[in-house]
């Protein structure tokens, strides 16, 4: 048997690029900061993010997201979260990055440029489980916030969730 035959009996495809997301945990007065998506007809949260681009550290393209769909800078702390969203057809493989993070200028903007964002929420931390929060990470940023910087840094393993 080839070695990819054997991979392939025990784990979803791989696609050909798993792609890297970055993501922040802001707190504005104590709440979480999330920006609201829309797409194809359904509502959904994610923390201020976005992909890697070739070249760019992952702190860079946190800086870089964080500013083009918020309009807010900000301090990059060090991660708290790390998890994979692999789709079992294999189409989608995303390496999820969750970064502390401390807002230090801007303004929120009320024109993100990503047409998929309809706006923002801050949200009480405690409010996180009930929402539709991709990829499904709530209870693990509860502790996180909670914990302080007494958190250990947390691999979370596949959370893939249907669209």
């Amino acid at each position: 048997m080839r070695r990819s035959e054997g991979r392939a009996a025990l784990a979803a495809p791989a696609c050909d690029h798993p792609r890297v997301r970055v993501a922040a945990l802001l707190l504005i007065e104590g709440k979480v900061l999330l920006v609201r998506h829309l797409k194809d007809g359904r509502r959904y949260h994610l923390l201020p993010g976005g992909g890697v681009e070739r070249g760019e550290s992952l702190a860079e393209a946190l800086h870089r997201e964080i500013a083009e769909e918020t309009g807010l800078v900000a301090e990059i702390g060090r991660p708290l979260l790390l998890s994979d969203t692999i789709d079992p057809s294999g189409s989608r493989h995303l390496v999820n990055i969750t970064f502390n993070a401390r807002i230090t200028g801007g303004e929120l903007t009320t024109a993100p440029s990503d047409p998929r964002i309809e706006g923002f929420d801050l949200v009480s931390p405690s409010e996180l489980g009930s929402l539709d929060l991709r990829p499904p990470i709530a209870a693990q940023l509860l502790a996180a916030i909670e914990a302080g910087d007494s958190y250990q840094t947390t691999y979370l393993g596949s959370l893939f969730a249907e669209d």
